[in-house]
């Protein structure tokens, strides 16, 4: 049974309690899209989890058929912006220093930074239905939201460059395969899946958990903030090139992108 919490999140955002395990759900329709709101939600309420005792573990999960598309870059003017990658990048590093263990529903796709936000989280709990996709290259652009650490940190480095590089998008259960995703659950069963898990960590002592997790993510949070200013320096002269540009265009028409190297 779920409880409300004392806390009110932002747009577009629920949070609720299932004994120690926090829910917490964003709804952006139709493809739950982020902008620097979301990520500012998102820290809130996990800064507010984080001094909730009765929290053990925290479910993030979104609403609808897609996890996460990332940045709309063709859509608000915000998005649009240069500098936009690295406000939203710098801001997000905060969701790497949240203390609770977070385990992420991936349900339909995680796609650039889509991807990124899920790698956030400790675990991912997915159905072969799922799509997982580092597609900014295939955009004509560097990759962003830390995923130049996080990713290699789940797959390790090789298989990280070919995801990134190829832009391929691959099923749940190859993402379970590689070390992406830790649970392949049956579809439709995908947040059943992660209660399960997250029931099942809720049973260690919640001090012992917070500070394992602390020992094996000793650095992360610093080594993503540091990252982030090579992967923003990076995007902002490519999002003015006319392979950026190519690159968005062939995303809309569903077609292979022709690059110039422009």
């Amino acid at each position: 049974m779920s409880v409300a919490v004392p806390f009110t999140p932002g747009r577009g955002l629920t949070l609720a309690l299932q004994g120690h395990v926090a829910i917490l759900e964003f709804s952006r329709p139709p493809l739950n899209f982020f902008d620097k709101e979301l990520i500012e939600d998102l820290v809130a309420a996990l800064e507010y989890l984080d001094g909730a005792a009765e929290c053990r573990v925290v479910l993030l999960q979104a609403a609808g058929k897609t996890f996460c598309a990332g940045a709309d870059f063709n859509g608000a003017e915000e998005t649009r912006d240069p500098q936009f990658p690295r406000r939203l990048y710098k801001y997000a590093v905060r969701l790497f220093r949240t203390r609770k263990p977070i385990i992420v529903v991936v349900e339909g796709a995680a796609v650039g930074g889509g991807l990124g936000l899920a790698l956030v989280g400790d675990y991912r709990v997915t159905s072969e239905k799922a799509r997982f996709c580092a597609n900014f290259n295939r955009l004509g652009i560097h990759q962003g939201f830390g995923i130049s650490v996080t990713l290699p940190r789940v797959v390790g480095i090789q298989m990280a460059s070919l995801l990134i590089a190829t832009g391929r998008r691959i099923d749940g259960r190859e993402a379970v395969r590689i070390g992406l995703a830790d649970v392949l659950a049956e579809p439709g069963c995908e947040r059943e899946a992660a209660l399960a898990l997250a029931w099942e960590i809720a049973q260690s002592s919640p001090l012992a958990v917070m500070s394992s997790r602390e020992t094996l993510r000793a650095g992360l949070a610093d080594a993503v903030d540091a990252v982030i200013d090579r992967e923003a320096s990076e995007q902002e002269w490519q999002i003015v090139s006319a392979d950026f540009a190519e690159g968005n265009r062939a995303m809309a028409e569903r077609r292979t992108p022709v690059f110039t190297g422009k």
